[in-house]
């Protein structure tokens, strides 16, 4: 096994710990001693041991004069567990490949610049660009403080989410509805707008095979219209549940709410929720990542918000037909060609019969 080799197998470790981390880093560390690995480990938990540490406690033999790959640069700093750059020199690791390095502030460049003053001969950039993918939503929240944002939609061939009764279910097959449940598991927040909620009566939860961390739940719903017999507001108290509204809303109605274990983000409605400014409060509740699936409103409104990094498009191949079907993205729309909203660097992904499109949206507007 060569150099790529063994930075592959830390990036299919970094990847164990999706859902689990956030917002921290997916990182993923292998030891090879004499050509052969000698110790794995990830980031298993937010909180708990870095990917180094749990490659050092799984090592089989003694780690002195071996190497280490890890996808991330070793921290530097005392958080929640103590800087993993002193544990790599106390345990007399000979060379140190590195994939990406570090944005956040008080790592940057400050683990690289440890190791080598301890006389550890260091490498980085190996497969940069698997690894910074692997981590987009931890670089953006990082760098900017706000989180990384995605919409899901599914669609038939000819556009449609719904028939015009509003029949939807189901546009897309198991397979991708279970990716659909990756995506929720992966993502800190989950964001739908209230005639969804009203509509659809839904949960919003992950339904996976393996133990997985439920999305938070952000509804917006200005005029507070939601009733308070539906699902979501009846599982507040198992997942987390955050109802976004206007000021001049029913507080009696609040009241009720809160005691049912919503809790609340009131912003200024008039004309409407700004998105961004909602982003911001997001944040300040260290959430680094949403979801929003829907309806129609709410994604028109967040695309032309400029607030989307990111789109997951699930194509079905089914036809609906009828001119009062419902599209995906409502709105009032542009009125040229010319200023659509572009999606880039595109990849197609099969789901059985379906077809995901995954692209990130160009950053041409003004912000």
């Amino acid at each position: 096994m060569n150099k790529l080799d063994h930075m592959k197998r830390a990036i299919e470790l970094a990847d164990l710990g999706k859902g689990k981390v956030n917002p921290n880093p997916l990182v993923g560390a292998v030891i090879v001693k004499d050509g052969k690995i000698i110790g794995e480990g990830y980031h298993e938990c937010f909180g708990h041991a870095h990917a180094e540490v749990n490659a050092f406690l799984n090592a089989t033999e003694d780690v002195e004069g071996a190497d280490m790959y890890v996808t991330l640069e070793p921290c530097s700093h005392y958080g929640k567990t103590p800087p993993c750059a002193l544990k790599i020199i106390e345990k007399k690791i000979k060379r140190v490949f590195i994939s990406s390095l570090d944005p956040n502030p008080l790592v940057n460049s400050r683990g690289v610049a440890l190791l080598k003053e301890a006389g550890i001969e260091v490498e980085s950039g190996i497969l940069s660009d698997e690894t910074k993918k692997q981590n987009e939503i931890f670089l953006k929240y990082i760098q900017t403080k706000r989180p990384y944002v995605a919409i899901k939609y599914a669609m038939t061939l000819d556009g449609k989410i719904a028939t015009a009764t509003g029949d939807s279910k189901w546009i897309t097959n198991e397979a991708s509805r279970a990716f659909v449940h990756d995506l929720r598991n992966q993502y800190m927040a989950i964001m739908v707008g209230i005639n969804t909620v009203m509509k659809d009566n839904p949960r919003l939860n992950t339904r996976r095979m393996e133990p997985s961390r439920n999305p938070i739940r952000f509804v917006i719903d200005p005029k507070l219209k939601i009733d308070e017999d539906s699902v979501i507001v009846q599982t507040a108290f198992e997942q987390k549940t955050y109802w976004v509204t206007g000021l001049d809303v029913d507080l009696n109605k609040v009241t009720r709410l809160k005691k049912l274990g919503v809790h609340f983000i009131q912003l200024n409605a008039d004309p409407e929720i700004d998105l961004s400014q909602l982003l911001n409060e997001i944040a300040l509740l260290n959430i680094d990542s949403v979801l929003i699936e829907g309806g129609s409103y709410l994604l028109a409104k967040a695309i032309e918000s400029n607030i989307v990094d990111k789109a997951y498009v699930f194509i079905a191949p089914k036809i609906i037909g009828g001119k009062d079907a419902l599209s995906p993205i409502g709105g009032k729309g542009v009125s040229f060609i010319k200023d659509a909203y572009q999606l880039e660097n595109i990849t197609l992904h099969p789901f059985d019969q379906d077809i995901m499109v995954e692209g990130y949206f160009r950053k041409n507007k003004e912000q």
